[in-house]
C-alpha cells in the first residue's frame, strides 16, 4: 500500500472507472457506455493490442494497462497507476474470469480457474477496498456467474469459484454496512452470454455483450446488490435455489 496514493485528492470534472477484463466481451462494452456516459476510464486485459485498439478510438478518455491478473506482482502496481492517470477512483469493475468444461478433472485447467478467479479475484477486491475506505465514495462490481448458485460436474472449479466470488462480495457488501463505509458492492450475475467464454452446445437465452453491458451499467446505476444479466435469468436462478438436490443431481 503505497501512502501517498491512498491519500491523494481527487477532483470531480469526470467520473474516474477503471475495468478489469476490457479487451472484449462484455467488459469492452460496458467500456464504450461508461465514457458516453461521463467517465474516463482505465482498462486492463492481457492483450494490449486490443487495449490500444479501445483507446484509439477514445484518446483522451481512456487510459490502459496490459497484464495477466494472475501475475500479482503486476495487478495492483498497475491498478495503483491507473488511479495515479485518473486522479482518482469512483468505480472498480472486475470483468475477467476464466472458466472450462472439464470432464476429465485435468489439474491445469482446474487449478488455473483457482488463481484466476479466486486468488486475483481477492486480490483486486481487498486493495480496491481499501482505497474505498480512504477515498469514499466507492463502488466495487463483480461479474460472476448464475453459476455460483449450485455446483456444476462439468466444470467444478469454475462453478465453485464463482460461488466464492458471490459470497465475498457479500462479505464486503456486510462490511460496509456495519462500518457504515460509503462503498457500494454489486454482484452481477450473467447467465449465456455469447462471448468466448460460453462454453458447450445449444446454448439458450444467450444475451449479446452489447445487450448485457446494458443492463450492467443500469444495475451500476441503480446501485444494485445482485443483478442477474438478462433479468429473465433470475427466474432461472430461482428454480435452481428452490430444485431438491436428489433432482440437481440427475441433471
Amino acid at each position: 500500500m503505497e501512502p501517498d496514493l491512498f491519500h491523494q485528492e481527487s477532483t470531480k470534472q469526470y467520473k474516474k472507472a477503471i475495468v478489469v477484463g476490457a479487451s472484449s466481451g462484455m467488459g469492452k462494452e460496458l467500456v464504450k457506455i461508461l465514457v458516453e456516459k461521463g467517465y474516463n476510464i482505465g482498462i486492463t486485459g492481457r492483450r494490449e493490442n486490443l487495449l490500444k485498439e479501445l483507446k484509439e478510438a477514445y484518446p483522451d478518455r481512456i487510459f490502459i494497462k496490459a497484464f495477466d491478473i494472475r501475475d500479482l506482482s503486476k495487478t495492483t502496481r498497475s491498478i495503483r497507476e491507473l488511479i495515479k492517470n485518473l486522479d482518482g477512483l469512483d468505480l472498480l469493475v472486475l470483468s475477467s474470469g476464466v472458466g472450462f468444461l472439464n470432464e476429465e478433472l485435468d489439474t491445469e485447467p482446474e487449478f488455473r480457474t483457482i488463481d484466476t478467479n479466486i486468488t486475483a479475484f481477492t486480490d483486486i477486491m481487498t486493495f480496491t477496498f481499501r482505497y474505498f475506505q480512504k477515498h469514499p465514495p466507492g463502488h466495487l462490481v463483480g461479474l460472476t456467474s448464475i453459476a455460483a448458485l449450485r455446483g456444476n460436474k462439468s466444470a467444478p472449479a469454475y462453478n465453485a469459484s464463482k460461488a466464492y466470488q458471490s459470497n465475498y462480495l457479500e462479505g464486503l457488501r456486510q462490511k460496509s454496512k456495519n462500518q457504515k463505509l460509503k462503498i457500494t458492492v454489486t454482484d452481477i450475475r450473467p447467465g449465456f452470454v455469447a462471448t468466448d467464454m460460453a462454453k458447450g452446445e445449444k446454448l439458450f437465452w444467450a444475451a449479446s455483450p452489447e445487450k448485457a453491458a446494458v443492463q450492467i451499467f443500469r444495475a451500476i446505476k441503480r446501485k444494485r446488490k445482485i443483478a442477474y444479466i438478462s433479468k429473465r435469468w433470475g427466474l432461472f436462478a430461482l428454480a435452481l435455489k428452490i430444485a431438491p438436490r436428489w433432482m440437481y443431481d440427475h441433471f
